[in-house]
């Protein structure tokens, strides 16, 4: 977990591909007509979000350019809604078992070429078109365990099949979406210079952040003894909460200290669209 924590490559690259193991084996038990099932992700049904992954991972694996003539649809949003929906039009007439095999046919072949040639510099702009957007390698590499495991647990709500919210991406994912509290409290809260807040989690440590005199959001290395606000929850809760999914009722967060800045950090935490 040191490795993961520092953000090494390799540690990430073995916790991906545990991710995209665990997604595929799950997609794979599902029958063919839970395929179809809607998702909390505005416009798309299982189908769309295994399509989207399948198309993401065979991006990164050096699979062909895709071409499609996305439709004006109120989900797709930007230039980078537009790259999305391409690779879930060009999969809605696949069979569930056909992404399912394209799934573990890309990610094999990342990976072997990842343990044969691995990355050396996590500071690198990333490959195509997640360099374009500004991401390093690093941040690539932190992002595919948390995308390829929010999209398992949009697909086990769809189904009502829940579990695997321990696992390794799990983790990984709910730490990486704490970091964001420094950033939901200044910019997405405009909290003052000088609120602190502590966001404990279920499973995962304690993260405490701070506004600093210049207006931004900071981590702190540990939780004041008394932050303007303490908010505590269960993992699924902040998972749906900071990831966009659906609303939470408010009784699933505890907040201690100021209760009007805790219902407004709670109603900031989403920071994936």
């Amino acid at each position: 977990m040191d490795d993961l924590q520092r953000g090494g490559l390799g540690a990430l690259t073995e916790l991906w591909w545990r991710a995209v193991t665990d997604l595929a084996d799950f997609l794979a038990d599902l029958p063919e007509a839970a395929w179809d099932l809607p998702t909390d992700l505005p416009g798309w049904d299982v189908r769309a979000v295994a399509a989207h992954v399948a198309h993401l991972e065979s991006v990164l694996a050096g699979g062909p350019h895709e071409t499609a003539e996305v439709p004006d649809l109120p989900h797709v949003r930007g230039p980078m809604g537009q790259f999305t929906e391409i690779g879930v039009l060009t999969r809605s007439d696949r069979t569930g078992a056909e992404i399912v095999a394209e799934i573990r046919a890309t990610t094999a072949r990342r990976r072997e070429a990842l343990l044969a040639t691995p990355p050396r510099d996590p500071d690198e702009p990333a490959p195509g078109v997640f360099g374009a957007i500004g991401w390093s390698t690093r941040t690539l590499f932190r992002n595919r365990p948390l995308d390829v495991w929010m999209h398992e647990q949009d697909v086990r709500r769809a189904t009502g099949r829940p579990g695997n919210l321990d696992s390794p991406a799990g983790d990984h994912t709910t730490s990486y979406l704490m970091e964001s509290l420094g950033f939901v409290l200044a910019k997405q809260v405009g909290a003052l210079p000088g609120t602190t807040a502590v966001l404990e989690v279920e499973g995962s440590a304690p993260v405490a952040a701070e506004v600093g005199d210049d207006g931004r959001g900071r981590l702190l290395d540990a939780p004041p003894a008394q932050p303007s606000v303490r908010i505590a929850t269960d993992r699924e809760s902040f998972l749906l909460r900071a990831g966009g999914r659906r609303e939470v009722p408010s009784e699933r967060f505890e907040v201690g200290g100021d209760p009007d800045l805790g219902a407004r950090v709670i109603a900031s935490l989403a920071v994936t669209p």
